[in-house]
């Protein structure tokens, strides 16, 4: 009898496990969300460290842009780009102690550069799979594996995933979130909605160093956790959302890029870097 009841609460924690990590059953298994401010989210990085699943991690990581709805050379959008380039790579720097996430990265997250440009207006309800469509239409065929696809849209249009949306939707749940899905290989992707409303702002936060947050936070996650099977605690946590809203965000005040917090297994907290 007990080795029946240790069986059924071995099954029930996995299940458990596999259940946090697709998001409360609210939308797309293949995706994992940065809860807006209040929402099902951790308090200030409690809980036990990141447990490795075993799953991969992006040793050589960067960064490619979908900006759907701006012009080349928007002064948003080159300011998500100047973030990318000169403001990632300090503040990842704690990765490495999990299994060298993102220990091969470059200083320039960018690399050589592909970002797109689609200056068509997205629609303003932009789903999980109109995201992924407009990753295939630019890098079908061409995909690199150690690169994050991140899909950047304006106010005037909000992600949903399943029953969930972020700012300017119906049912408010996070800010941006990442995933992965199979075209050939496996690919890692963002969709980061435009910080419209106070659940995914910082006070004293303009736009894009509000955008700089939901960047890192996704950027650093993808890195770590990119098919949601590598680092993440016993709640289904990563590591930047065991941080995400406390403590406090925060602005570099020598280059005015804003950041977050992220969880550090060798300090058993919340770290700057």
């Amino acid at each position: 009898m007990m080795k029946r009841l240790s069986v059924l609460l071995a099954v029930l924690l996995v299940a458990a496990g596999a259940f946090a990590q697709s998001d409360l059953g609210n939308g797309n298994s293949n995706t994992h969300k940065f809860f807006a401010r209040g929402y099902a989210r951790p308090s200030g990085g409690g809980g036990s460290n990141l447990v490795d699943h075993g799953g991969p991690v992006i040793t050589a990581p960067s960064v490619v842009f979908i900006f759907w709805g701006f012009g080349n050379g928007d002064s948003y959008t080159s300011a998500l780009q100047n973030f990318r380039n000169t403001g990632i790579y300090n503040y990842s720097r704690m990765l490495g102690q999990y299994r060298n996430a993102g220990a091969s990265a470059a200083t320039n997250l960018g690399g050589n550069t592909n970002d797109k440009f689609d200056t068509t207006t997205p629609p303003t309800n932009v789903t999980d799979s109109a995201v992924q469509g407009e990753v295939k239409k630019y890098f079908h065929g061409s995909y690199d594996t150690s690169a994050i696809y991140e899909v950047v849209i304006p106010a005037s249009s909000y992600s949903s995933d399943g029953t969930s949306t972020s700012c300017g939707g119906p049912g408010l749940a996070y800010c941006a979130y990442h995933g992965n899905f199979s075209d050939g290989v496996d690919v890692k992707y963002s969709i980061e909605p435009y910080a419209s409303c106070s659940g995914c702002q910082t006070s004293g936060f303009s736009d894009t160093q509000n955008q700089n947050h939901f960047i890192i936070h996704e950027s650093r996650e993808a890195i770590s956790d990119p098919d949601l099977n590598a680092w993440y605690d016993h709640r289904g946590y990563e590591a930047d959302d065991k941080c995400a809203w406390s403590p406090t965000p925060f602005i570099d005040q020598t280059t005015g890029f804003a950041y977050q917090y992220e969880w550090s297994n060798s300090a058993s907290g919340c770290v700057k870097q």
